[in-house]
């Protein structure tokens, strides 16, 4: 916190608040908005809002793609700390991650349908529609046998 002159004081206060992060071990603190990525600063705010988790008035917490840029294990992490806010709030979030996916309570399909008109189609799935999707996820267009062996490592974790 830096005090700022009486003359740059406002309604906003009269100091000024940089938020300093290292996202590398080494590295030295810079200001968030320089040193993080897009998926960095979505992960920073998944971990504020674990902390926070309890004490917030919020039912219901958004998040749009916190997994961007991350697979393997550090997914898994994300998708664990997801599931520990959900015991507390509803969690709401899009996903290209089948680690994270498969951690959900709750599975839909978002697509967009096109032809004469774009539109989007959210379709939900359970059981063995979301075992295919999840191996979709980990697969491609070509579904294979191993991936729904993965999908089902998952499912079951």
């Amino acid at each position: 916190m830096v005090p700022l002159s009486e003359v740059s004081w406002s309604a906003e206060g009269a100091e000024s608040v940089r938020f300093l992060v290292a996202t590398n071990p080494g590295q030295e603190p810079g200001p968030l908005a320089r040193v993080a990525s897009g998926g960095e600063l979505s992960r920073l705010m998944l971990a504020l809002k674990v902390v926070l988790a309890g004490a917030s008035p919020a039912p219901t917490l958004i998040f749009d793609e916190v997994d961007s840029g991350i697979g393997g294990a550090t997914a898994a992490a994300v998708g664990e700390r997801l599931a520990t806010i959900a015991d507390d709030v509803q969690v709401l979030l899009v996903t290209h991650s089948p680690q994270v996916a498969a951690r959900g309570a709750a599975h839909l399909r978002v697509a967009k349908e096109t032809g004469r008109r774009a539109r989007t189609i959210v379709e939900p799935l359970d059981g063995e529609a979301r075992r295919e999707e999840i191996a979709r996820m980990l697969a491609g267009s070509r579904v294979t046998q191993a991936a729904r062996d993965a999908a089902d490592a998952l499912l079951s974790a």
